[in-house]
């Protein structure tokens, strides 16, 4: 059993697993890896195996237990002050709060915004065919549509744009755990103002709707909902805008499938599933098991460490055949891209709205889109964060 990969590792190119995490293929569906601060924890790799421990409840997202594997010092801090709402709770707790905010989030709530998304992604498109050529589309496109997305359906001025997104990138990017403490503490100032203003005057966001509840029922308190605004807001525009961003970027690297998107547009709804596995931006879902778990002949001792390596779990051949190739026509839905079990996703159904509309669009509107720098010099993210792109200039 391999003991010596560290974790998080980068990657070398930005839409393959790090080539660290090689060895660990051989190992599915568990292997061991090393900590920032030396521990060794369980890293799960193989498909089947992830989707029975993350539907296990035996494992617990409490990252304030004294054993929870915390994947950097500079998110020690935070992560271990408190849980965070929604993602540090289990059942029963965790329940009530997600069933808070599943209105907000269903299929047809998505698809009667689908409209609205459309007309904001056709905007940064005209603005950028206004501009010319070249574009820096992170900047310019990828960002700016999950935001002003966001903003609308939580409720939030999208004036103040900048400023949460520079708070976001800290929390989740931040040099140092003082940065990191700082950006959240100023994030959740932020938005314990607006929700405070909310009690006096109400507009028609998801905020105001749980501001209402709380005046009508006394739930959420208003430290959780400080806590789900900020969750909610952090997560609905970081995750999509990376997808978007490094979406982009895959396709410009495969022209063959490019090709095959553009010749066929309805291949889109599964073309966006299969860069959801391919990309697996979000890697490195992490637990702590609360009792003793056993799993493809291997027991998981109580008050050990587990991390699911995305990456690696949606390239688990013995899940889909020749993981490593882009492919539209695989059934790729299985894929744990937005996690499994009571904690996936809640906005996975708008993320996929907002990739396949702004995907769509680019792909249409602009049919000659290019890379406009040389691949191998456009800087993406480093492991120890969401996978994406931190620039993308290209032309058309």
């Amino acid at each position: 059993m391999t003991e010596t990969v560290a974790f998080p590792q980068s990657r070398t190119c930005p839409y393959h697993p790090p080539a660290a995490y090689d060895p660990l293929r051989d190992e599915r569906p568990l292997s061991r890896v090393t900590l920032w601060d030396g521990r060794q924890v369980w890293f799960v790799s193989g498909h089947q195996a992830a989707r029975a421990l993350l539907a296990d409840q035996r494992l617990s997202t409490d990252s304030t237990h004294p054993s929870f594997p915390i994947p950097t010092e500079r998110v020690a801090a935070v992560r271990t002050r408190r849980r965070a709402a929604l993602l540090g709770w289990d059942d029963p707790e965790h329940n009530v709060q997600r069933r808070m905010l599943i209105p907000s989030f269903t299929v047809k709530r998505i698809e009667g915004l689908r409209p609205r998304i459309q007309a904001t992604v056709d905007r940064l498109v005209d603005a950028m065919e206004a501009s010319g050529p070249p574009a820096e589309l992170v900047s310019a496109f990828a960002l700016p549509v999950p935001s002003i997305v966001i903003c609308d359906l939580l409720g939030v001025p999208y004036e103040d744009h900048e400023f949460f997104e520079e708070q976001s990138r800290r929390l989740l990017r931040g040099p140092t755990s003082e940065d990191t403490e700082d950006a959240l503490a100023r994030l959740e100032g932020y938005l314990g103002d607006l929700i405070d203003g909310k009690h006096a005057e109400r507009g028609e966001g998801v905020l105001d709707d749980l501001v209402a509840r709380q005046q009508r029922d006394g739930t959420p308190g208003r430290d959780e909902l400080v806590q789900l605004a900020s969750i909610l807001l952090i997560a609905g525009h970081e995750t999509t805008a990376n997808m978007i961003s490094l979406g982009t970027y895959t396709l410009l690297r495969h022209p063959e499938r490019l090709a095959e998107l553009r010749a066929d547009p309805g291949l889109l709804p599964g073309a966006v599933e299969e860069l959801l596995r391919f990309l697996s931006i979000a890697d490195g879902m992490l637990r702590v098991a609360r009792e003793d778990v056993e799993v493809g002949g291997v027991v998981i001792r109580a008050g050990e460490g587990v991390v699911f390596s995305t990456s690696l779990i949606n390239r688990d051949s013995a899940a889909y055949a020749d993981p490593d190739s882009l492919d539209w026509k695989r059934s790729a839905r299985h894929h744990l891209a937005f996690g499994y079990g009571i904690h996936q996703c809640l906005g996975q159904n708008l993320a996929r709205a907002e990739m396949e509309i702004a995907l769509g669009t680019l792909l249409r509107r602009l049919p000659g889109l290019r890379l406009a720098a040389p691949a191998e010099e456009i800087p993406f993210k480093p492991g120890d964060t969401i996978q994406g792109m931190l620039e993308l200039p290209v032309a058309w």
